[in-house]
C-alpha cells in the first residue's frame, strides 16, 4: 500500500443530493480535489472530489458514488487521505505533520525530552505535544524556529530549546 497523507475530514452532508461539507487540513483548501482519488483511511474505499462552492466550515464537494443526503451523511467523520506521492514537494523548511509525529526531542546539551506525539493548529501556529520519560504530562512547545531550531526527519530527530519549567509543588 503506498504511503499516505490525512489531508481532510467530511464534517456531514450538505444539502439534499448527497454534496458532502469537507475540511481541508492541506494549506491552501482547495488543493484537496487535485490530490486524487482520495481514500478512507482504512483503503477500503476510494473518492474522486469535485468542488461545488464554499460553505460555512469547509468545502462544499460532491464525491463519485454518493447520491444522496444519507449517503453524505453516512460518511461524516470519514478521514481522506491522499497518496504522498501526488503531494507537493516541500522546502527545507516546511513539513508533513505525518513526518514529525514519533521523531525523539532533545535539548540543546543533548538530553532527550520525549517523543513528538502530536500537533495541534489552533490559529496561531501549530504546537508540538511531547511526552517521554519522567513526565507527567506533555510538554506542549510552539513549533517556530525559537522554540525548535533543528529539525531532522532523516535522522528521527528534533533539537528544541524550551522554556525552563517551573517546579510543581
Amino acid at each position: 500500500m503506498a504511503e499516505r497523507i490525512c489531508v481532510g475530514a467530511i464534517a456531514g452532508a450538505f444539502g439534499v443530493r448527497g454534496e458532502v461539507r469537507l475540511k481541508s487540513f492541506t494549506s491552501e483548501p482547495n488543493d484537496i480535489a487535485a490530490y486524487g482519488p482520495l481514500w478512507s483511511e482504512d483503503g477500503k474505499r476510494s473518492f474522486t472530489v469535485r468542488l461545488t462552492r464554499p460553505v460555512t466550515g469547509g468545502l462544499g464537494a460532491r464525491l463519485a458514488g454518493v447520491e444522496t443526503r444519507d449517503d453524505a451523511e453516512a460518511l461524516k467523520g470519514v478521514t481522506l487521505w491522499a497518496d504522498r506521492d501526488k503531494l507537493p514537494a516541500l522546502p527545507d523548511d516546511e513539513f508533513y505533520h505525518t513526518d514529525l509525529i514519533g521523531l525523539s526531542v532533545y535539548d540543546a546539551g543533548g538530553v532527550l525530552i520525549g517523543t513528538v506525539r502530536a500537533i495541534y493548529d489552533h490559529g496561531a501556529g501549530d504546537i508540538l505535544e511531547i511526552f517521554g520519560p519522567g513526565r507527567k504530562q506533555a510538554l506542549l512547545l510552539p513549533f517556530t524556529r525559537a522554540f525548535v531550531p533543528t529539525v531532522d526527519v532523516a535522522a528521527g530527530r528534533i533539537i528544541a530549546d524550551p522554556p525552563e519549567e517551573e517546579e510543581q509543588e
